[in-house]
């Protein structure tokens, strides 16, 4: 008989990576931490007050869709514009910094966007030096740019805030093993990535290596993405002289163009779609390690099949977060449609229907008020969740990145694009326009039986075009997990021969509305500055009636 331990064969032990085992070792590490406890005074707000103020922001946010991680870049770079921008062409004095960073930190923590009672007030310096340094740049550009125009001059300033926006929420602190991964995902991806025989370009891909990590990963805007390429080109920008700040105010023309080009870029479609994947496995990663990193390290001598089991576990469970996501995202996307878009409708197409009609057919107001919702619905309803097939996958990308055995051995290789001849370019634009015109001929001819009339189609059309364009974008949180190339079909070929010129279309209009958003303007504008005085009047009124009570005391 034969001895089953000799015909088992022995598990063969694989070599961790010097990456892997120091993402093991910061996660453990801040799990670990003690929070440190200090006496420092701290930034303190009402609680009270402050719960208005995060209702308003609230409400803000759902008439002006934004993802959920740039909230707060975003309320930054609103407060610091009505602060520097509208409210200081009011006043007669110079700007004062300090009370713009004690204002600004304060309106962050009513918000909800910092904890109260945490922030330390020396924070309020900290931040006062970040305004100074631009608010500086500001104006030195102005001067020695006193020739531009008002447009360029503009939209250099709002350049300069939102720059300086970016710094602020990069002071207030940043997840030390997020940071940790974008530097071990940029050690792994500059050996995984190389040109093919354009030697001219190295310098550009590394940087598009780095940018593209943090714009996958992190998931950072443009602003952001532009503030990382801001600190590339200016090196000692976070100890910057007065000479400094006005040497980068002369050349800040061409250190906007040189980031432009860079975000940009030609190869930004490639890297896209490399990093993308590297994204899901180092998410994934993080979680499987996160759960218990010494147990999860000791696995790969003890029981080396339990990490591909951990990993599929953490799949999953992202796979169904995702799904709830997708909904929870589905839902805040149908309020600020119904908000900003549904309402709207009715409030334009009766009246224009009134005044050139004298009649209005109540089925197409109808159709045109519930139709967003219910398309926006139905998207949402066919976006799939991965499946094993997809996890199988994954376990494979991480075994690429714990173990040295199983490192890429050939490079992706990156491309510059084949410009296309003039000719051929012509006749593929031709077939474009052709098959967008084919669809909105369709889609007329279907209105025209239902007796829509031509502003009813207009508007229908609109939203078509808005609504799949927003679909896509909700249904990324679950697109984001494939690392799988999906299968091709003709059936698919075809939806997208005709679909897609239409959800371009939707992104176009998406990026001109979004900048005409009345709701924004009104809130931004009209409603923001009074109520912000009304909050702080508020908080100064309890803080007095607080000091008498305790005097009876």
């Amino acid at each position: 008989m034969i001895n089953p331990t000799l015909s088992k064969k022995s598990e063969k032990l694989l070599t961790v990576t010097d990456n892997a085992k120091k993402l093991f070792q910061v996660i453990y590490q801040e799990q670990n931490k003690e929070e440190k406890k200090d006496d420092l005074p701290k930034i303190q707000v009402s609680d009270l007050i402050s719960k208005m103020a995060f209702y308003y922001e609230k409400i803000r946010n759902s008439v002006d869709y934004k993802e959920e991680h740039l909230l707060r870049k975003n309320a930054i770079d609103r407060i610091l514009k009505r602060q520097i921008v509208i409210e200081g062409v009011m006043q007669i004095k110079s700007l004062n910094s300090q009370e713009i960073s004690r204002h600004l930190l304060i309106e962050l923590i009513r918000a909800g966007y910092l904890v109260n009672n945490k922030i330390p007030e020396k924070k309020i310096n900290e931040v006062r030096k970040v305004i100074d340094k631009y608010l500086n740049l500001r104006n030195y550009f102005l001067q020695s740019n006193s020739k531009k125009t008002i447009q360029e001059k503009n939209e250099l300033s709002k350049f300069i805030i939102s720059m300086c926006a970016c710094d602020i929420e990069e002071k207030l602190g940043r997840n030390k093993i997020d940071m940790t991964v974008v530097d071990i995902m940029f050690n792994v991806l500059d050996k995984n990535i190389s040109i093919k025989e354009e030697f001219e370009f190295e310098k550009d891909r590394k940087i598009q290596i780095y940018i593209g990590i943090y714009r996958n990963f992190l998931k950072f805007d443009n602003d952001m993405l532009g503030f990382i390429l801001f600190k590339y080109f200016n090196e000692n920008w976070d100890k910057a002289s007065d000479d400094e700040i006005k040497r980068v105010a002369q050349d800040l023309v061409f250190i906007k163009l040189a980031i432009d080009k860079q975000l940009n870029h030609f190869f930004e479609g490639q890297m896209n779609r490399i990093i993308s994947r590297y994204t899901v496995f180092f998410n994934v990663l993080i979680d499987v390690v996160a759960e218990d990193p010494i147990g999860t390290y000791s696995s790969f001598k003890n029981d080396p099949k339990a990490f591909p089991r951990q990993i599929k576990k953490i799949c999953n469970i992202k796979y169904n977060q995702a799904g709830a996501k997708k909904w929870r995202a589905a839902i805040r996307s149908i309020i600020y449609i119904f908000i900003t878009k549904s309402v709207f409708v009715f409030f334009l197409e009766y009246p224009i229907v009134m005044f050139l009609d004298g009649h209005v057919q109540m089925t197409s107001l109808a159709i045109n008020i519930s139709f967003p919702v219910v398309l926006l619905f139905i998207i949402v309803l066919f976006a799939k969740v991965p499946g094993d097939n997809n996890s199988e996958k994954i376990i494979d990308g991480i075994n690429e990145i714990v173990f040295v055995e199983n490192e890429k051995k050939e490079p992706f290789k990156l491309k510059k694009p084949i410009e296309k001849k003039g000719v051929l370019n012509t006749i593929f634009g031709i077939i474009y326009f052709s098959t967008f015109a084919f669809s909105l001929w369709a889609i007329v001819l279907f209105l025209e039986k239902l007796d829509f009339n031509w502003v009813s189609m207009i508007i229908f059309m609109f939203f078509l075009a808005f609504i799949s364009f927003f679909g896509i974008r909700i249904k990324k949180g679950v697109s984001e997990l494939l690392v799988l190339e999906p299968k091709e079909s003709i059936l698919g070929l075809l939806i997208d021969f005709f679909y897609v010129p239409i959800i371009i279309a939707g992104k176009w209009l998406s990026e001109k509305f979004s900048r005409i958003n009345i709701f924004v303007i009104i809130l931004d504008f009209i409603i923001e500055a009074p109520f912000k005085i009304f909050i702080e009047i508020a908080e100064a009124w309890t803080k007095y009636v607080k000091e008498r009570k305790d005097e009876i005391v």
